[in-house]
């Protein structure tokens, strides 16, 4: 029996998600549920919707339709609190785009609320479904890097230009998954700053430092307003640098070798592609989705918790931010 599926937001990454679970064997789009008449237009004549697909501006239409199993949360990230909770609350299961919420008690409170109701809570972290990042985190584990000493990302580009967030909301998220991931940590203390050109109130570029218990530093840098568009992490290890380069098609993955003898002549320095599965991040997260659901078994990547620990994470660094640069401890928001 297919899982009737409903999905609430077709916007620019909402579109990506018809088009996984419209080719998925085990699941039947119910019904779209966008504001845009517009949206919803340019849905149906893309992706050639069966006829009985309900598409609708107001999820109170279609919220109670007996057919339906899940709900894919695509909405702006203030709006998520009361869709998922109402979600949880009809007995469906759900995929929420991330954050998962804007506050880590929202985050805490549908956790607990989805074990309550023995349904899946499903946290579209995407990095951490990419098969690029799977394979650093196997690299990192072996200890192919030696003794970790710091890391440093930088997520770059001229927009989108986002005017319900600042820059820190709409792209930290990414660099700080992928890192807790490596690193299997999460930061203890953060700091940010930021400058606001073009909104008043929303910072167009950050900077941040995170720290984690182990004293592993990680320096980042996000920004809508450059046209040098970067998506690069990296962490430096006693033996070598393993290099994240999105935007390097060719060499996606690089483990750049090196170290040094005394007295500090570097040794053994070599670049190494690392080969690595094609695969689609999102395909591969909707794929999980949907194993959960049938398996009945939380995805660890993809969990409450790990949403909860990013969300007091991102306020941690928003509240610095507002402060000019603050040092904060994330344990407060615990």
């Amino acid at each position: 029996m297919k899982i009737g599926l409903v999905i609430l937001g077709v916007g620019r990454w909402g579109v990506h998600f018809v088009r996984n679970f419209l080719h998925h064997p085990s699941v039947n789009i119910i019904g779209i549920v966008d504001p845009s008449e517009s949206n919803l237009d340019n849905c149906k004549t893309k992706f050639d919707l069966d006829p009985q697909t309900i598409l609708t501006t107001q999820w109170e239409t279609i919220r109670e339709n007996k057919n339906i199993n899940a709900v894919v949360v695509v909405t702006p990230a203030s709006t998520h609190y009361s869709l998922i909770a109402d979600a949880l609350s009809l007995g469906y299961h759900v995929l929420s785009e991330k954050p998962l919420t804007l506050d880590p008690s929202e985050c805490a409170a549908l956790t607990q609320l989805a074990q309550q109701q023995k349904r899946i809570l499903f946290v579209d972290h995407t990095y951490l479904f990419h098969p690029v990042v799977n394979k650093g985190a196997e690299i990192i584990r072996a200890q192919s890097l030696g003794e970790l000493r710091y890391g440093y990302a930088s997520r770059t580009h001229l927009g989108p230009v986002r005017q319900d967030v600042d820059a820190l909301w709409d792209l930290a998220i990414h660099d700080l998954a992928i890192f807790n991931y490596w690193l299997d940590e999460t930061p203890i203390f953060v700091q940010a700053q930021g400058t606001t050109w073009l909104q008043s109130g929303l910072a167009d570029v950050v900077w941040a430092t995170v720290t984690y218990p182990s004293g592993f530093k990680a320096y980042l840098h996000w920004c809508w307003l450059n046209t040098d568009k970067q998506r690069r992490l990296s962490i430096v290890g006693t033996k070598g640098t393993l290099i994240f380069d999105e935007m390097s098609s060719n060499e996606p993955l690089v483990l750049q070798h090196g170290y040094f003898q005394d007295p500090y002549i570097p040794t053994g320095v070599a670049k190494e592609i690392i080969p690595v599965e094609k695969g689609e991040p999102l395909k591969n997260v909707c794929d999980h989705f949907i194993e959960s659901i049938q398996t009945q078994r939380v995805e660890s990547r993809a969990s409450g918790q790990v949403a909860t620990d990013l969300v007091k994470i991102l306020k941690g660094l928003n509240n610095s931010l507002q402060q000019d640069g603050k040092l904060i401890d994330v344990l407060d928001y615990s």
